[in-house]
């Protein structure tokens, strides 16, 4: 049985998702504040946050850097009222697995939970799990989520190395920005935003400004050689 845990202030929108969860097989925890879930994340053994940002003591924005900072693994959902592109971005940038904005449908926030839960149970190219992607003179740690340049030892933000995972997952292939936002945030993204092509660029400037091609009209590329 898969435990969750709900970071949220509104108890009456704790109390719909608990029950929600809970008919549908999951053992659920709440917090209430982001202090709370801090000590509470860390302490327990949770498989997914569903996160509020709009939190006491601790938003929920400082919640998401720090339980990332530390090492948490588990995915994390951001569900809010907030809708700004920019507080969009910070969250995936921090370490966001997914974003729903309130009001939201139950059915949606189950769906997308169950597939969160499903990505982090299955290795991504089958059995046994690869511990390392490589490709000219870069590796790609899939264990400590860092990124090697030749010598050189690069951080990234959770955001950046899945993308540089699929690019190298599917190196000489053409990605449209409709499969990198599949692959990477899991749902389609406002219309019109441009979050892939940052994104891209963030890449380009870390991993080496000839490495993704853009193929005007389809997508990105990773040249094979």
């Amino acid at each position: 049985m898969s435990r969750i845990l709900i970071v949220e202030d509104e108890p009456r929108v704790a109390a719909f998702i608990e029950k929600g969860l809970r008919s549908n097989g999951f053992a659920t925890t709440v917090a209430e504040d982001g202090q709370a879930a801090i000590a509470m994340a860390l302490d327990g053994s949770f498989d997914l946050l569903v996160l509020d940002l709009g939190l006491p003591h601790k938003g929920g924005l400082t919640v998401l850097e720090e339980l990332r900072g530390q090492g948490m693994q588990a995915p994390i959902i951001i569900l809010t009222a907030r809708d700004d592109i920019q507080d969009k971005v910070t969250g995936f940038e921090q370490g966001a697995d997914d974003y729903m904005t309130k009001p939201f449908r139950f059915e949606e926030l189950l769906a997308r939970i169950r597939a969160r839960l499903r990505s982090a149970l299955q290795p991504a190219s089958g059995s046994p799990a690869e511990v390392a992607l490589k490709h000219r003179n870069i590796t790609l740690d899939l264990r400590t989520r860092r990124v090697q340049v030749g010598s050189k030892l690069l951080d990234l933000s959770a955001r950046e190395f899945t993308l540089a995972e699929t690019f190298l997952r599917h190196v000489g292939q053409v990605m449209s920005r409709e499969q990198l936002l599949d692959h990477v945030w899991g749902y389609d993204y406002a219309p019109g935003s441009n979050i892939v092509d940052v994104y891209v660029g963030y890449l380009r400037k870390k991993l080496g400004s000839d490495l993704i091609e853009t193929v005007r009209g389809m997508g990105y590329r990773m040249k094979a050689k």
